[in-house]
């Protein structure tokens, strides 16, 4: 599937040091450095498009895209994957509430995120990834974990034993008691009759009457949620043997840390016999006003709702980034309406011919993000330059900090 258009990243000026980036591993709930590598291998789990992009798929995409920025800074190539869940069963419930079919829903709002996602400013994967496309990758997988003893049928559905992997729990670090009933609320069956162990995973939903299905080996049905990834990011972030693990960063937004990051770790562990990722990296949720923003409460505020109203994509980065990228961020309307206005003044001061001194602007933009992505130290650090630079200070070129801001923050001004 096609992605987005390639974006052009200006060279950090010359003569910055680039640290080695730290961020929060939630496998260990620790700060701790990427190790230093010519190529790193990024996967971060897409939408399942049955609705616009909101604001916490801005949030999440905008965290991996300045992780991809920082570590392309460093001199490495990035090879970054991305999925698109589009066949599932929101897509599948929503497209027949609309009565229109569930392909010409997932294309409408695929296209749609294609264009946020331009607008936000955000860098392509190398291969945007849906699951149907992805459908004999997949199926391979299943009959991996098959052939090796990890699943069981119940009626027909394949299911992986979740034990199969002995490390299984140990990336969200959630009691029993905890992963059930988060199990229950995000997709899992954990009180179906027949399954081995509540949390056991499906791998293979055997077709149901009126809903699209597959020929495989293991009769015609679709795919369960964890092992599509598993076998995307498996089959395009191919480690080599001497790789101790598959991937080096596995993201998405913290809703994912379980049951899915934790499954498709598992599922991966079991087919490569390898750890599935060195860093497990998670964003924070937004809420609206008080209130969790979700698609079941309907208060879900739209990128392309807030660009068309009149504010510029730019104030949306700028925004979100005010904020640790970890937390939990909770959203009101005047957030965007400040950030406009902070994002013209950082724009008037940059095309001054006389501007603040800019080095060390630079130094301490490139240490901030090297420190766990500590955006909002850098809006902390823009902000009073622009102050300076309005004061009358001098000795600063804005052609420099430009083209950091651009290259580092995705911020093209």
């Amino acid at each position: 599937m096609n992605g987005w258009p390639l974006l052009y990243v200006p060279e950090i000026p010359a003569g910055y040091s680039i640290p080695e980036l730290r961020l929060l591993n939630t496998a260990t709930k620790e700060i701790e450095t990427i190790p230093q590598k010519s190529e790193y291998r990024l996967y971060v789990c897409g939408i399942t498009p049955y609705d616009a992009t909101h604001l916490g798929h801005a949030a999440t995409y905008l965290v991996f895209d300045l992780i991809h920025r920082y570590l392309r800074a460093t001199g490495a190539r990035v090879r970054f994957v991305q999925n698109i869940t589009d066949i599932d069963d929101p897509l599948l419930e929503r497209a027949a509430r609309d009565s229109i079919t569930w392909e010409e829903l997932a294309q409408s709002q695929i296209d749609l995120f294609r264009g946020d996602m331009t607008d936000l400013h955000i860098l392509p994967p190398d291969f945007y990834m849906g699951v149907v496309e992805s459908m004999s990758l997949i199926i391979s997988a299943v009959q991996k974990l098959i052939d090796a003893g990890h699943t069981y049928k119940v009626n027909g559905d394949i299911y992986f034993r979740v034990h199969s992997d002995p490390d299984f729990g140990t990336r969200s670090k959630l009691s029993h008691d905890q992963m059930m009933e988060i199990f229950r609320e995000r997709g899992g069956d954990p009180d179906r009759v027949g399954k081995e162990n509540p949390l056991d995973a499906l791998v293979w939903l055997a077709q149901r009457p009126g809903e699209p299905g597959w020929e495989s080996p293991f009769g015609i049905g679709r795919p369960g949620w964890h092992i599509e990834c598993s076998a995307i990011a498996l089959n395009f972030l191919q480690s080599s043997s001497d790789d101790e693990y598959s991937i080096d960063i596995q993201g998405g937004g913290s809703d994912l840390i379980f049951p899915h990051h934790e499954m498709s770790a598992s599922q991966s562990f079991s087919i490569t016999g390898k750890p599935f990722s060195r860093f497990y990296v998670h964003a924070g949720m937004v809420g609206l006003d008080g209130q969790k923003m979700s698609k079941s409460l309907g208060n879900l505020v739209f990128v392309s709702k807030i660009i068309s109203s009149g504010f510029e994509p730019m104030a949306i980065r700028w925004a979100l980034m005010k904020h640790s990228y970890d937390q939990d961020v909770m959203w009101h309307h005047s957030m965007i309406e400040s950030a406009a206005a902070e994002i013209e003044e950082l724009r008037e001061c940059l095309s001054r011919v006389d501007v603040a001194p800019t080095e060390s602007v630079i130094s301490a933009l490139i240490s901030s993000l090297s420190n766990n992505l500590d955006t909002a130290h850098v809006v902390k650090e823009l902000k009073l330059w622009i102050q300076e630079t309005k004061s009358g200070k001098t000795g600063g070129h804005a052609g420099e900090l430009s083209r950091a801001i651009d290259s580092l923050l995705g911020l093209a001004l």
